[in-house]
């Protein structure tokens, strides 16, 4: 059973849950907790399909671009990947952390004491640029509006999220028709209030990000 609840860490969400299911792509990074090992799942550009038996998970779900800053990585070298905490620390931190973890009685509230006590702020600059693409704003537009040129944008995007500015809006806009048609909404409607240009643009997104028809994933619930 999943869950979720708002972190105090800014922007930030904790969650627990089996480790099964699609994991769609959502412009953020976590820091996970499973069988005693702390690993992080980098940026998404597809869904993640998690196999084998279920187990106890817990993250961190970090606001989206401010992973790489508690990680010391840029999100780029992480970009679709699932790696050991201990492959980007010292491993006698990653020890002292494991240890730690093993001993708290709830790994979610422990995870998010362990971001709060490294992670810095969101950039209010890139707190705006997420904001705005949420929004649907264009990408060039935006760009305008923060003073960015267009290849510090780019540049700036692939340490923060992973992947450039106009993946990061598609994803996002992806993210904003799956709530409007999980209430309901019909999908040729979701797909002009979500920016898409019509219904099949947002099948083929769907399908593409999802890897699964829009209907398939909604029923998956």
């Amino acid at each position: 059973m999943y869950t979720e609840r708002t972190s105090r860490l800014a922007g930030a969400v904790i969650w627990t849950g089996d480790g099964a299911g699609r994991v769609l792509p959502d412009g953020c990074m976590d820091l996970l907790w499973n069988e005693g090992r702390l690993l992080v799942a980098g940026p998404d550009t597809q869904a993640y399909v998690t196999g084998g038996a279920p187990s106890n998970w817990a993250g961190v779900r970090f606001y989206p671009g401010t992973a790489p800053a508690f990680l010391g990585v840029p999100a780029h070298e992480l970009r679709d990947r699932r790696v050991e905490l201990a492959d980007l620390w010292p491993a006698s931190e990653v020890r002292r952390l494991r240890s730690r973890m093993k001993k708290a009685p709830d790994p979610a509230t422990a995870l998010e004491e362990i971001a709060l006590e490294r992670a810095a702020p969101p950039d209010p600059v890139l707190h705006a640029l997420v904001t705005a693409l949420d929004a649907g704003r264009p990408v060039a537009v935006t760009a305008d509006e923060l003073g960015l040129g267009a290849r510090q944008l780019h540049r700036w995007s692939l340490e923060a999220f992973g992947y450039g500015p106009k993946t990061l809006a598609r994803i996002l806009r992806l993210r904003r028709a799956l709530v409007l048609a999980g209430a309901g909404v019909p999908f040729a409607e979701t797909a002009v209030r979500s920016g898409f240009a019509d219904q099949a643009h947002l099948a083929r997104d769907v399908k593409e990000l999802a890897g699964v028809p829009l209907g398939r994933l909604l029923a998956a619930g």
